[in-house]
């Protein structure tokens, strides 16, 4: 039975409650534990036992941290880039132009200035190059340097590598990969073919990071010490959350530990640009996934590659301050040309059918830069694993990501394998691909086939999954405080949404051009606030706007809003149903 009988909202979703196992659990925990029923819910949900509830509750690296050497070929890496350190050989990185890539970028080249050695970056080209090494950069970094390292990409760089000649090649990654792999001299990824899987929600600067601390680990057997590595948790905690790695296992206690050393203002990168991004409260996740990574991300798709690594690397207030403003403004620059694809992505999705395992559109001269984005709002339109494609002369470049339970990577590797694209590769989430303009339709075809075989066409509406109802007087800063320390929440470790039933809409306005902004509550009680951006792309904003005087269900996240040093509890609205 749907939760407050809701088979069909506003959005077109059934709502979901807690099961009935998952509230005896609770109830299980909060008699062993005391803690306060929300966070015990949360619990019982993520599967935590009540002796393990505390340390759930306080993830810590000491806990949780792996042993770097489980992972293939980290011992010989780290030793290959100590010994370029020790004799002073010339060190490139090459990194992807995303934020997991300028972050593991700015961890390497923050770790080798504290040792006293600069290393130089290369950032490719999203248009001219795409996306990982190629033979002519790899050439030339190769005749100028001794080692190069590639983060977040170059596992199945195979030519690009062996054109590297006169210099070893290091791979930091964590994209799937091939049978076979490229011949460099050492390659990291905890997704390779040959490893077990368990640290295979490690984003690349989690790699890279594992592969400081397995350095350190070198540096003090030799009778030496290595950089403050804690320093640097801030550029893991916001690589694991824009890349939206889950937040499970280590990945829990890096995203806690890189908060709370990002609130400390102490890298110049990130301060410029949460004063530029206009944040007056401590960093949460939210801010990260939204607010500083589409800006980070903002020089790789539409500006110049390397500013969003630079910005992150830099020590220098006055050139953070410069590159911060310059990617703010490139991050406005992309809104608007996402806005216009996405109209005519979604269009065109639609009119094809949205009844198989895929939702694809393609269209002549759609910015590269913008095509991921699309692609993730055209996913959370239909509910399936999305691909959206430019064109230009002749060549279709892509980007897709996938639905939970959906391994899109695996099979677009299987596409490149059968020639049905240029090439291709990902992760379970999230890919891209090159593929010739005549080709787009049959590799379509050929995906959404591999996908039907995993069961994404038989995927519904997203259904709404709440974690119980409220009244407005609940939801007060305490209790977000303690909803809060069950936290961090994002991919793989959701926040809890609830339903507020039968309320009335106290005031609603449109602000901007989507979204809404309204008051609510019962009849004689009290009030909350309510925020729901880009409302207006769909029914939501329309039908509560219009409300007539009619009671609603309203459902959403809690959240804290901080004005002119006033806390209060808003409402970040989702969903809604007619009562």
């Amino acid at each position: 039975m749907a939760f407050l009988d809701v088979e069909h909202s506003l959005t077109g979703r059934r709502w979901v409650g807690p099961s009935a196992d998952i509230a005896r659990v609770a109830e299980a925990i909060m008699q062993q534990t005391a803690l306060p029923p929300p966070v015990c819910q949360i619990l019982a949900r993520a599967g935590v036992l009540a002796e393990n509830a505390q340390a759930y509750l306080a993830p810590t690296l000491r806990d949780l941290m792996p042993d770097p050497r489980s992972l293939r070929d980290m011992e010989q890496a780290a030793k290959r880039v100590l010994d370029a350190v020790t004799r002073r050989e010339r060190i490139a990185v090459f990194a992807d132009y995303d934020v997991d890539g300028g972050s593991s970028a700015a961890l390497l080249i923050t770790w080798l200035r504290d040792l006293g050695r600069q290393a130089t970056l290369y950032v490719p080209d999203r248009i001219d190059e795409g996306y990982g090494p190629n033979d002519e950069a790899m050439a030339a970094l190769a005749a100028k340097h001794d080692l190069i390292i590639c983060v977040d990409c170059g596992t199945l760089s195979h030519g690009p590598i062996a054109a590297a000649k006169g210099a070893d090649v290091v791979v930091l990654d964590h994209h799937l990969g091939a049978e076979t792999l490229p011949p460099a001299h050492s390659v990291v990824n905890p997704n390779r073919q040959d490893e077990d899987g368990a640290l295979a929600h490690l984003c690349a600067a989690a790699v890279v990071f594992l592969l400081l601390v397995e350095a350190g680990r070198q540096m003090r057997e030799a009778g030496t010490k290595g950089p403050d590595l804690m320093a640097l948790l801030d550029l893991v905690g916001l690589a694991t959350v824009a890349d939206v790695a889950p937040l499970i296992g280590v990945n829990r206690a890096f995203v806690r530990q890189g908060l709370t050393v990002m609130a400390r203002r102490d890298r110049p990168g990130l301060v410029a640009l949460a004063d530029a991004a206009g944040m007056d409260t401590a960093p949460t996740p939210y801010h990260l996934g939204y607010l500083l990574g589409p800006r980070i991300n903002a020089g790789g798709r539409i500006g110049q590659a390397d500013l969003g690594a630079r910005l992150l690397a830099t020590p220098d207030p006055h050139e953070a301050a410069a590159l911060a403003e310059r990617l703010n403004t490139l991050n406005t620059e992309r809104r608007d040309i996402e806005a216009s694809v996405r109209a005519a992505a979604l269009a065109q999705a639609e009119e094809r059918g949205l009844e198989g395992g895929l939702a694809w559109a393609a269209g002549p001269e759609w910015h590269p830069g913008v095509v991921g984005i699309v692609a993730a709002r055209l996913k959370e339109a239909t509910n399936r694993p999305a691909i959206v494609i430019g064109i230009e002369d002749g060549i279709g470049k892509g980007s897709g990501r996938s639905v939970s339970g959906i391994d899109l990577g695996a099979p677009i590797q299987r596409l490149a394998a059968e020639g049905l694209l240029i090439k291709g590769g990902g992760h379970k989430m999230a890919a891209g691909l090159t593929v010739a303009e005549d080709k787009i339709e049959a590799a379509m075809a050929r995906l959404s086939e591999l996908l039907v075989k995993q069961g994404a066409d038989a995927l519904g509406p997203a259904d709404l999954r709440l974690s119980g109802t409220l009244m407005p007087d609940a939801a007060t800063v305490g209790l977000l405080e303690q909803i809060d320390a069950a936290g961090p929440f994002g991919a793989g470790a959701p926040a809890p949404r609830y339903a507020f039933a039968g309320m009335r809409i106290l005031h609603a306005k449109r602000v901007g051009e989507t979204h809404l902004k309204l008051s609510f509550g019962a009849p004689g009680g009290a009030r909350l606030d309510a925020i729901s951006f880009g409302a207006f792309d769909g029914p939501l904003g329309p039908a509560l706007l219009g409300h007539g005087g009619a009671s609603f269900h309203l459902a959403g996240r809690l959240e804290i809003n901080t004005f002119r040093g006033r806390q209060s509890v808003q409402l970040r609205l989702e969903d809604a149903a007619p009562a």
